[in-house]
């Protein structure tokens, strides 16, 4: 079984890449969101209205998450900053332990945020 060793600039670097996919994906629910807002005021069709609420809902959901996501990385950054200013050669493995749990949880939400997207573009080719 392969080991690997995390060091805090290389996990600094993949928190930056992080931060800046968690943004995209912000301002992609702004624009999905302006799309559910045209498509209120065409249709009232009880079924399209009851699936543009899901979709506001699951776009408030996934919203939720991002700022969750945003919240860890940031106290993460914190505890990696701490750490760098005691020894900066030192690897903190529970540091490392929790990177990559998150790592795996933002691949995750990777997933669950392309179907939803995926969904959400399918709706839009029917109803747009």
């Amino acid at each position: 079984m392969k080991t690997e060793v995390l060091y805090n600039p290389n996990m600094h670097f993949e928190h930056q890449l992080w931060k800046t996919e968690l943004a995209f994906w912000k301002d992609e629910l702004k624009s999905f969101n302006n799309r559910l807002s045209e498509l209120v005021t065409r249709w009232t069709n009880k079924d399209v209205v009851l699936k543009l609420e899901h979709y506001q809902n699951e776009f408030a959901l996934h919203g939720g998450v991002i700022e969750d996501l945003e919240e860890i990385i940031k106290k993460h950054e914190t505890q990696i900053a701490k750490q760098s200013k005691i020894d900066e050669n030192t690897i903190d493995t529970e540091l490392a332990i929790k990177h990559i749990k998150f790592r795996k949880c933002l691949e995750k939400q990777r997933k669950i945020y392309a179907e939803l997207k995926k969904d959400f573009f399918l709706f839009l080719d029917q109803y747009m």
